[in-house]
């Protein structure tokens, strides 16, 4: 039977999730144990803030098919909220989290509201505009943004008197706390009512919107979310790098952060992992084709489109609902819906 081979893996997976998962949950405990250097460790962190990031478009591009190109705006707007009090105002890093990630939902809202009842290109133009005039912004408003010179020495956080940094491998933990959270939460949301309804949108919002549901509500409710979410991995990374400016937040960060969740499969949760440590990793691997990296990157872009157009781990999002087939022959997989969202 075509696919057999997806189905029975799947099924292996679902049935010993416990033990991977044990696996999974040693590994990343420890790894900062396993004798890494800096530069290794803080690629790794790197990864999570870009999970983080393509968890966050996800919600909106991969289960409601609205396209942003301005996530970069959203990013940008949590890190300067976050530094901004942090420096001028010595306040505790998880209250500018709490400041940076609301403001980027608040953005997200006013952004929302008059613009997702557009679709397709129109849409993604307007979010493309959002994310350049987040960025002239920053480089205008001097008072608060320092402009084009940026804000240097952000304050690292500190928890019970201690500060965190790479040495004492504070981030990397603080960077798996937020990747869980992120994750639990989106988890969580697209098995409810809620995610259903994103999901239905994403597959036809006019179906949808027969149906019964509010779709422009509901739009704009996923990219509030996103923004939020979004808002959360800038106020990590501020003090992170230690310094910001406009050049941190540019149109080709909102180009790689859709290219994560293309490439790791839209409407999964697994495959922005998978898609973050590909495109966070290659360009580092990559470095001694110099310039020709760029070009290798492109073709590999362009034969996922060919070969894979629903990512790596696309195909997830479909296999236990296949449309022909014996109820019996879906059944002996075994496989929950719950598995779905993953």
């Amino acid at each position: 039977m075509k696919k057999d081979w997806l189905f029975l893996m799947e099924s292996m997976l679902f049935k010993h999730r416990l033990l991977i998962w044990g696996l999974v949950a040693a590994v990343v405990l420890t790894l900062p144990f396993w004798g890494l250097s800096l530069f290794v460790m803080r690629t790794i962190i790197m990864i999570g803030v870009f999970a983080m990031l393509a968890l966050g478009l996800n919600l909106l591009t991969g289960y409601t098919s609205q396209v942003s190109l301005g996530h970069a705006g959203f990013f940008a707007i949590g890190a300067y909220t976050s530094a901004v009090l942090m420096m001028r105002f010595d306040v505790h890093f998880l209250v500018g989290m709490l400041a940076g990630a609301a403001l980027a939902g608040l953005f997200g809202l006013v952004l929302g509201i008059p613009t997702l009842r557009l679709s397709g290109s129109y849409l993604t133009i307007v979010t493309m505009g959002f994310g350049e005039i987040i960025r002239l912004i920053i480089m205008t408003w001097t008072p608060v943004t320092n402009g084009t010179l940026g804000l240097m020495s952000i304050p690292r956080p500190r928890f019970f008197g201690t500060e965190l940094n790479l040495n004492n491998h504070g981030f990397y933990y603080l960077m798996v706390a937020l990747v869980f959270l992120v994750a639990l939460f989106c988890h969580h949301l697209l098995n409810s009512k809620v995610g259903r309804s994103f999901r239905a949108i994403g597959e036809d919002e006019v179906a949808a919107s027969m149906m019964g549901l509010q779709t422009t509500e509901l739009k704009v409710l996923a990219f509030v979310l996103s923004a939020f979410i979004t808002g959360v991995a800038g106020v990590f990374y501020a003090p992170l790098m230690g310094f910001i400016d406009h050049n941190t937040f540019t149109f080709d960060v909102s180009i790689l952060i859709l290219s994560i969740v293309i490439v790791g499969g839209m409407g999964t949760l697994r495959g922005m992992f998978l898609g973050s440590a590909i495109l966070i990793v290659f360009p580092e691997m990559s470095r001694f084709l110099m310039d020709w990296r760029f070009v290798v990157y492109g073709l590999l872009l362009i034969l996922m489109m060919r070969f894979r157009p629903n990512g790596l781990l696309g195909w997830q999002s479909r296999l236990p609902y296949p449309i022909r087939g014996k109820k019996k022959e879906v059944k002996g997989h075994g496989i929950s819906k719950r598995q779905r969202s993953f």
